[in-house]
């Protein structure tokens, strides 16, 4: 059971329930997370002008790419919630089997290249408490990626820093869609849904 509950859609403020409907494309569902944030509208519209804002397509990093990047910090930070969610995500923007089943040990794998494989291991460094970003990943990320685009990995990470304390703190309830998709996808991992039943 969630510390907060979440609100039902129909009794989300009216510009609020019309904002968070852009959650339904790249999720399916709006989040459980968003409708807990409700409680305080603010706090989900600001909330959701960020998320808009750091996962909006540009460049050379595409919406797949920022969803595996932030499967990739919720996983380093061990929020399942987030986890089901962005390998949701990733898969509902075209991210293939090889990098699906891949990202949590990217590392070795050949699905993603050497400047994915930068942004992901910075994710997972940058997600440690404290920090494990070193010089070695600064060089890394320098070498492949513009500073504007290293920004916006930040970004990803940033946001699922938020993410992955507020799901794991209130024990939010995790919805039926990405569920089965960890389920599905993530068991070899270690995921189960844990708090978030």
């Amino acid at each position: 059971m969630p510390l907060v509950p979440p609100l039902d859609e129909a009794d989300l403020e009216p510009a609020l329930r019309e904002m968070v409907q852009f959650f339904k494309g790249p999720l399916g569902v709006i989040p459980n997370s968003v409708r807990t944030m409700a409680h305080v509208p603010e706090i989900a519209a600001a909330f959701t002008a960020l998320n808009r804002a750091v996962m909006a397509p540009r460049g050379r990093i595409t919406p797949e790419f920022k969803r595996l990047v932030g499967y990739a910090s919720s996983f380093a930070s061990g929020c399942r919630y987030c986890q089901a969610h962005m390998i949701l995500a990733s898969e509902r923007f075209g991210a293939t089997e090889a990098r699906l089943g891949d990202v949590w040990n990217f590392e070795g794998s050949p699905a993603f290249d050497a400047a994915e494989k930068a942004a992901l291991a910075f994710a997972r460094a940058a997600t440690e408490v404290p920090s494990g970003v070193t010089e070695a990943h600064w060089q890394d990320l320098r070498a492949h990626w513009s500073p504007a685009e290293i920004v916006e990995i930040m970004g990803v990470v940033a946001l699922f820093g938020f993410l992955n304390r507020w799901n794991d703190s209130m024990g939010t309830t995790l919805e039926d869609l990405p569920r089965e998709k960890g389920e599905a996808r993530l068991v070899p991992t270690g995921w189960s849904v844990g708090k978030h039943a």
